[in-house]
Formats: C-alpha cells, structure tokens, sequence
C-alpha cells in the first residue's frame, strides 16, 4: 500500500498546479489577452510536471501498471477540480460531480481488483 500512497500524494500536488494552470486564468486573467493567460498556464504547468512525471515514475517502478495510474490521476482530479470548484471559482455544486465520482468509485474498483 505505500506506492499507491506516495503516488496519490504527488498526484495531489500535481493536480493542483494542473487544476490552476487549466482553469485559473478564467478568474484571475479573465481580463488580460489570452496569450498572457498562455504564458502563465505554462509557467504553472511545468510544477505540475516537475511533480507529475516523478509520481508515475515511481508508481511504475512500484509495480502499479499503465491503466491503475490512469484511473487514480483522473480520480484525484475530480476530487481536486471539485473543491477547486466550489470554492476558488464559487461555481455551484452540481450533482454530476457526485455521478461522476460514483463512476471514478466503480472505475477504480475495476482497475485494482485481483
């Protein structure tokens, strides 16, 4: 169970700095051209590899395959993009984020079973 947690961990922090980079500039940079919203996601972006890259590294390396660190990284991202959500964009909790976590429930389920 420690590699899943140390990749969870890093997944975590790695889906903050994607959730900000892919969605932060619709707030923060709503008014500034695009190309400046661009440049800044990049500079964002790269924490989110410098941390990324080393998660799926490591999870790899762990014995965890291709397909279980697909479906932990988009099940970490629904549960950072939904507080990202509700409370840095105040954007109103939907009840699809609470099917779409019962899905990524099922999926994950399916993809560590046996």
């Amino acid at each position: 169970m420690g590699p899943i947690l140390v990749v969870t961990g890093l997944l975590i922090v790695s889906n903050v700095f994607m959730t900000f980079a892919w969605y932060g500039h619709l707030k923060d940079l709503a008014d500034r051209p695009w190309w400046i919203a661009v440049l800044v996601s990049w500079g964002i972006a790269f924490f989110e590899y410098a941390v990324q890259v080393p998660a799926n590294r490591y999870g790899n390396a762990h014995k965890l395959d291709l397909g279980q660190l697909k479906i932990l990284q988009e099940v970490i991202t629904l549960a950072v993009f939904v507080p990202f959500s509700l409370y840095y964009m105040h954007r109103p909790l939907n009840l699809n984020f609470v099917w779409a976590g019962l899905c990524m429930c099922g999926a994950v389920y399916f993809v560590f079973r046996g």
